[in-house]
């Protein structure tokens, strides 16, 4: 293990002080340590926990609350609360801090059983009773377990793992322990992990609930929806009225493309919502998918006013492209932004925000500021390492040789599906549009299925990955199995047309092996002049993923390893990828569709042409954009802010002129 820190020795001495019942020396220890570190979550805490012990309540509570300013979802600052309430007597309020508190940390026994005696104490029989049962559930676990999963609820996920592993490894299978694991590997995103673990819960336990709740959100988040639906309809069976069990539902509709039944669950749930700004939010996503913009607006602004200062609904707004914020709403976003009391997550996407808006009203110089700060509140939460990226591209180019793809008889010959490839912000969309306007084509969305096949042949150790390098080692009948369960995975997104498109921008890191799988599909790589396409995605916020895209060395980076890998696949397997690049689309929209429609043996149709008029759900960024007409005004846009750009010209390096190579 790591040496400790000097704070963590002090936090340790303090810790050691209160335990001996020194308080008064462990107030003056804790006053001199927050001197240097005055945000330190522990220190603040036994501040607050001694000066209570010292009967100095409006003191420890003012520290609590300086606490919570901090540290929002730490569960003992609201246990300690409910102490200090009950200290003064006050029966409801410690009621109201303890419930805070195991809402947060159900393993919390003390404030269980404050609750159990409060509710007593107040008449509350029905509560007491439940209070007790809690009681009693947590003397019944190993006391390990117990304390892993504070540890774990208060997001100390290494010393949670730790004591979870060593009890596991010393007691073997028990449905507690595996389960708290698994979720540790959920909240670390080690999800097929979690997965295996789950799996082997309810193997144990088929009737454990909670544990399938936990399976169908793994499912969800590894984008398989279909069976994360039917694992939620299996729960739903059993407890209809289940809210979160109904979130999660409407949430997998809307993973496989059921929009408007996803509508129809989110706004059942309005009903009894206590907090209904997030399902405000989430049926304005459905609606926009569905191209009704005029309804998604208002229930944009219905989130808005559930939740004043909520970042993800102004730049949803933003984010239609097309919106422009009235006065009103600018200075209520200036207000949240500037506002000391603003989550980071709320401060980031209100900078995107108004870096939209004020880039509309043609103040470059301001929004550009705004884009700066957003992309660093982000870039600070991510754990993007470029190196990753870089040191894969090498291993495709390496093991994804000419000799490789010469074997022949591999994967299945199926010529379904088109994959659109390349960056986000290339343009891609488009080209969706464009192809998905044809009788022929069905467009999908952004299916996670290549990278879910690429990610389950990496192995479970991160630090020496299989794959690449693994598929130099695979037969015939392993990539021809691969691709029947791409074909099966992606089946129910389809309808029955003859081909359908996979945009996944990302799988061109890939394309080796989506040749090896399905050597009949067509690759089309959607590209963009750097300049305009790296700037594209720096004032873009994503909803999960892209985190290349937070700052100007890492967009620039894989700008370059894009057209490194991208120029490999030419090489190795010619005319099997057809380039087309976003301002040929633009300068002439029918030559390209033909060379489009030619490359992919699809007859030339004119609704192809006039994609604007497609009525289909998209999910993308550009969603609003590519129901107008093309228009050329979008091509230089970045120009406006080519003030500001010199670190990323420097950065792109001779990707600014190669990208047409």
């Amino acid at each position: 293990m790591p040496a400790k820190s000097s704070v963590e020795l002090a936090v340790a001495r303090i810790r050691a002080l209160v335990q001996e019942r020194r308080f008064a020396d462990a107030l003056r220890t804790v006053d001199s340590l927050l001197v240097t570190v005055p945000e330190n979550r522990d220190a603040l805490y036994l501040r607050a926990h001694s000066h209570r012990m010292l009967g100095d309540i409006p003191v420890a509570l003012a520290t609590l609350s300086t606490l919570e300013e901090l540290h929002p979802r730490f569960s003992r600052l609201f246990q300690e609360r409910g102490q200090c309430y009950v200290a003064l007597k006050q029966a409801p309020k410690a009621i109201e801090a303890f419930l805070r508190a195991v809402n947060i940390n159900p393993a919390l026994p003390a404030s269980w059983s404050m609750l159990e005696g409060l509710f007593r104490m107040t008449r509350q029989a029905e509560n007491a009773a439940e209070a007790a049962a809690h009681v009693a559930t947590l003397k019944k676990l190993p006391s390990d377990v117990v304390t892993a999963t504070a540890l774990f609820s208060d997001g100390e996920l290494a010393e949670a793992e730790q004591i979870t592993r060593a009890f596991l490894l010393q007691h073997g299978h028990h449905i507690e322990a595996m389960r708290l694991l698994a979720r540790i590997g959920i909240e670390r995103d080690v999800l097929d992990d979690a997965q295996l673990l789950l799996e082997a819960v309810l193997d144990l336990a088929p009737e454990y609930q909670a544990a399938r709740f936990d399976y169908a959100q793994v499912l969800s988040k590894r984008h398989m929806h279909q069976r994360a639906q039917e694992e939620v309809l299996k729960l739903l069976s059993v407890d209809p009225a289940h809210r979160n069990y109904r979130m999660l539902h409407a949430l997998t509709c809307v993973g496989l493309g059921q929009q408007e039944r996803a509508v129809e669950l989110y706004k059942d749930l309005l009903t009894g919502a206590t907090q209904p700004a997030d399902l405000h939010l989430s049926i304005a996503h459905s609606l926009k998918t569905l191209g009704h913009r005029d309804e998604a607006v208002t229930e944009y602004r219905a989130a808005a006013a559930a939740r004043p200062g909520y970042g993800d609904v102004y730049w949803s707004l933003a984010n239609l492209k097309t919106y422009r914020f009235q006065d009103s709403e600018l200075t209520q976003m200036y207000a949240a932004e500037s506002s000391p009391s603003t989550a980071p997550v709320d401060r980031y996407h209100l900078c995107f925000a108004l870096g939209k808006a004020l880039e509309d009203q043609k103040q470059f110089g301001e929004s550009f500021q705004f884009y700066a700060r957003g992309n660093a509140l982000k870039h600070a939460e991510t754990r993007y390492q470029p190196e990753m990226i870089e040191a894969n591209t090498r291993q495709q180019i390496e093991v994804c040789t000419p000799q490789l793809f010469a074997r022949g008889n591999s994967g299945i010959q199926a010529a379904d599906p088109i994959f659109i490839v390349g960056l986000p912000r290339s343009g891609s969309t488009l080209l969706e549009q464009i192809l998905a306007s044809h009788s022929a084509v069905e467009g999908t969305q952004e299916l996670a299925d290549i990278p879910r096949i690429a990610a389950d042949l990496k192995g479970r150790d991160s630090d020496r990955p299989l794959y690449p390098g693994v598929l130099a080692k695979m037969g015939a009948d392993d990539f021809r199995r691969l691709g029947a369960k791409y074909l099966k995975d992606t089946h129910v997104y389809r309808t029955g047309k003859a081909h359908f498109i996979d945009k996944m921008p990302n799988n061109f890191r890939h394309i080796g092996l989506i040749q090896l799988l399905l050597p009949n599909a067509r690759i089309i790589d959607a590209r963009r002049e750097p300049m305009a396409c790296c700037f594209g995605n720096l004032k873009q916020l994503f909803a999960q993923g892209q985190e290349f895209t937070y700052s100007v060395e890492d967009i620039a980076r894989y700008y370059r390893t894009y057209l490194d890998l991208m120029r490999h696949w030419d090489a190795v397997l010619p005319g099997r990828v057809l380039r087309v690049h976003h301002e040929d689309v633009v300068d002439d929209l029918e030559g390209s569709v033909r060379r489009i429609l030619d490359f992919c043996d699809l007859e030339f149709e004119v609704g192809c042409v006039e994609f604007h008029k497609t009525s289909r759900s998209i999910r993308t960024a550009s969603s609003e954009q590519v129901r107008q007409p093309i228009y050329r005004e979008g091509l230089d846009q970045w120009r406006n802010f080519e003030p500001w750009l010199s670190a990323l010209r420097e950065a792109l390096g001779d990707a600014v002129t190669r990208y047409r190579e």
